[in-house]
């Protein structure tokens, strides 16, 4: 245990009971305790492997590279679409955990051994992300926009390409799209200041 990380086990939360539990059990698989993001993750030779987190009607644990896991129990969730590696197994209390012991202590074992093969979760590239009609529209008609555009690293680029798809009204994707301009022409990414 990492004295670091006793803060968050020590929060007077509704998921306090499972958060214990679910420490109980990865520490029990030999993984290393880190603070990382403001919650426990759990590593393998400084590779991370699963974190706690807790939300409003459940905590979870997400593992890094879910994606790749087998999931023969079908309990793995992708939180959003949008979501490319990472998985969740979600609990809504702490008795589902002792009742789920073996199956998780099964799918941390194989997080591990997908780490220690140094499979890599496969990322779909910028140019296989949605192109709302209207922001395509706006790169064809200004040559600026669109170089500045294309000069964006690409996680700044996908940053607004969900952005502007994820509006389900045209007006809405065309208002999102001229508020951004002037940062996109700036070099910046959706949430830089």
């Amino acid at each position: 245990m990492n004295p670091k990380v006793d803060f968050f086990f020590n929060k007077d939360t509704k998921w306090q009971t499972a958060y214990e539990q679910l420490r109980t059990l990865v520490l029990e698989c030999g993984l290393t305790e880190n603070l990382k993001w403001g919650v426990p993750c759990y590593t393998y030779k400084n590779n991370n492997i699963v974190l706690i987190h807790g939300f409003k009607d459940y905590c979870a644990l997400l593992f890094h590279k879910g994606a790749l896991l087998q999931d023969t129990d079908s309990i793995l969730i992708q939180q959003t679409k949008n979501v490319q590696a990472a998985r969740q197994i979600r609990f809504t209390d702490a008795q589902q955990i002792v009742d789920m012991e073996a199956t998780l202590k099964t799918y941390i074992y194989e997080a591990i051994e997908v780490e220690k093969a140094g499979l890599e979760v496969r990322y779909k590239k910028t140019s296989e992300f949605d192109m709302p009609e209207e922001f395509q529209n706006k790169l064809d008609e200004d040559h600026a926009l669109k170089i500045a555009f294309e000069a964006l690293t690409p996680g700044r680029q996908r940053g607004y390409l969900l952005h502007f798809s994820s509006a389900k009204q045209s007006k809405t994707r065309e208002a999102r799209i001229e508020k951004n301009i002037p940062k996109i022409m700036d070099g910046k990414g959706l949430n830089d200041r």
